[in-house]
């Protein structure tokens, strides 16, 4: 094989490379827009932002996204005792994709939290919630903790009246 054949397929060969790359590196980021587009449709359908975001759906959802999943000081008591909304932004830093995918497909949180709702995600959907949660980013503080039945909370909540007997 003559000098100039051999770096010419080189050449060629290099230019594919770069080009293969190239190729693959745009749709990676298209991609990653789609999911995080997907998850941020999700949480808004789902009424992740219901719950977890001050105001969302007394505001009929116009409150900044900016200010989404930040969880809630508003309470949800009943029977089992006082919920807060989690702070989804804060939450989402602490655990890995593959952690929080496991979590939603087998927890079962207290109400009135539909965690049926998460175990039955699509596991693609679940991880671009989690994709969009993340990329928003750490944001306020940790909710309140749970106040077992009987306590009193501080602070509003929403009271659920007991199931029938």
């Amino acid at each position: 094989m003559s000098k100039y054949r051999r770096m010419w397929i080189a050449a060629a060969t290099a230019a594919m490379a770069v080009s293969a790359q190239t190729a693959y590196a745009a749709p990676t980021k298209t991609a990653e827009a789609k999911m995080l587009a997907r998850g941020k449709y999700i949480a808004r359908i789902a009424g992740c932002n219901d719950c977890h975001t001050p105001g969302y759906a007394a505001s009929g959802g116009k409150v900044p996204e900016a200010q989404w999943l930040v969880g809630d000081q508003v309470g949800w008591r009943g029977p089992w005792g006082t919920t807060y909304p989690s702070n989804l932004r804060l939450y989402m830093q602490s655990v890995s994709e593959s952690q929080w995918v496991k979590i939603a497909h087998s927890a079962q949180f207290r109400p009135p939290m539909p965690w049926f709702a998460l175990r039955d995600m699509h596991t693609q959907d679940l991880r671009a919630l989690y994709r969009f949660i993340k990329s928003l980013g750490p944001a306020g503080e940790a909710a309140p903790a749970f106040v077992p039945p009987g306590q009193e909370p501080k602070g509003p909540v929403i009271a659920f009246p007991a199931p029938p007997k």
